[in-house]
C-alpha cells in the first residue's frame, strides 16, 4: 500500500493531514501551535484509530524479543560523571534507569509504525505545527533511532532527562495497568542557557514547574524534549507500556551521540562516530 494512504492507521476524518489546503487543516494547526507556544507540548487524542492501534500492538508484541534492555545509573544528559563539579550539580545527579528500546532497524518499509513516519503528509504536518522552515527540519538520520518503540515493563523506570533532538513526536500504543504518566517541566532550558539551578530544583523533588499527562493508546504527542526535562512515572502491572517515537531534527544528517546510543541500544555504528558533534547548539547531550 502506498505510504500516502494512511486511512487504515490514522483517523484522517478527524485529523486531515492529507488535506493541507483545507480549513480543517488550518484549524488543527492553530490549536497545535497555541499549545506548543504555551509549554512545548501538544496532544492529538485518537490520532491513530482503534484498528490501527491493534496493528501497532501486534507489531510491538512481535518485536518485543528484539528490544535492547538496559539498566544503568544515568544523569539527565546521558553523560559521564564530572568529578570537577560540586556533588549536587545536575550533571552529577544519577538515577536508576531500566527499560528497553526496539531499535529502528527492526522497522522495515512494511512496518505500520514506519509507514506513519515516512508518509509524505506526516513530516510537513509536524513541521507546520512547529512552524519550522524546511531548511531547519529533517528526519533523524540515525539508523538505530529514527523510528523506535520504547518498551517499559513492571519494575522499569525512565528518570528525568532531556532529549538529544529538538523535536520528538510520540504515539501511545499500549498503556500499563496503572501508572506510567508522562511528566515534564516545560521549557526548562534553551539553546543559550542550561539553567542548571532550575534543573536541580526538579531533580530534588520540587514540583512547582512539573506537569503530568496521561496519554491513551492512539494519542499523538508533539514535544520539544530538547528543552523540557521529562520522565515516565513508575508503572505497575504485567502489561507492557509501548510508545512509538518519531524523531525530527534541525540539522540535516544528525545522529545520536555515541555515549547515549551505546546506553540505549547496546551498540554503536560507524555513522555515530562519523556524525558526532553535528548539531547547532552547545547544550549537554
Amino acid at each position: 500500500m502506498p505510504l500516502s494512504q494512511l486511512g487504515d492507521l490514522v483517523d484522517l476524518g478527524r485529523y486531515p493531514i492529507d488535506l493541507p489546503d483545507s480549513a480543517a487543516y488550518e484549524r488543527l494547526l492553530a490549536d497545535l501551535r497555541r499549545d506548543l507556544a504555551e509549554d512545548g507540548c501538544a496532544v492529538l487524542p485518537g490520532f491513530v484509530h482503534d484498528t490501527g492501534i491493534a496493528r501497532l500492538v501486534a507489531e510491538a508484541d512481535s518485536l518485543a524479543c528484539r528490544a535492547h534492555h538496559s539498566s544503568a545509573r544515568t544523569n539527565a544528559y546521558f553523560s559521564k560523571d564530572d568529578p570537577q563539579l560540586s556533588a549536587d550539580h545536575p550533571l552529577r545527579q544519577f538515577f536508576e534507569r531500566s527499560n528497553a528500546f526496539i531499535p529502528a532497524d527492526h522497522f522495515g518499509a512494511d512496518s505500520p509504525l514506519r509507514r506513519i513516519y515516512e508518509a509524505p503528509s506526516f513530516m510537513p504536518f509536524i513541521r507546520a505545527a512547529l512552524q519550522e522552515a524546511e531548511d531547519r527540519f529533517f528526519r533523524y538520520d540515525d539508523p538505530l533511532a529514527d523510528v523506535i518503540i520504547n518498551m517499559v515493563e513492571e519494575g522499569d523506570g525512565f528518570p528525568w532527562h532531556f532529549d538529544t533532538n529538538n523535536y520528538t513526536v510520540t504515539l501511545a500504543i499500549q498503556n500499563p495497568e496503572t501508572g506510567g504518566a508522562f511528566e515534564y517541566a516545560p521549557n526548562l532550558r534553551n539553546a543559550e542557557d542550561e539553567n542548571f539551578s532550575g534543573v536541580a530544583r526538579v531533580l530534588s523533588g520540587q514540583r512547582a514547574q512539573v506537569r503530568s499527562i496521561d496519554l491513551e493508546p492512539g494519542d499523538l504527542q508533539i514535544f520539544r524534549g530538547r528543552y523540557s526535562l521529562h520522565r515516565v512515572a513508575p508503572m505497575q502491572g504485567r502489561r507492557r507500556r509501548y510508545v512509538g517515537i518519531f524523531s525530527f531534527v534541525e540539522t540535516e544528517g544528525m545522529c545520536g551521540g555515541v555515549e547515549r546510543t551505546r546506553q540505549l541500544y547496546g551498540r554503536v555504528l560507524p555513522i555515530h562516530h562519523q556524525r558526532a558533534g553535528r548539531r547547532t547548539d552547545a547544550l549537554k547531550d
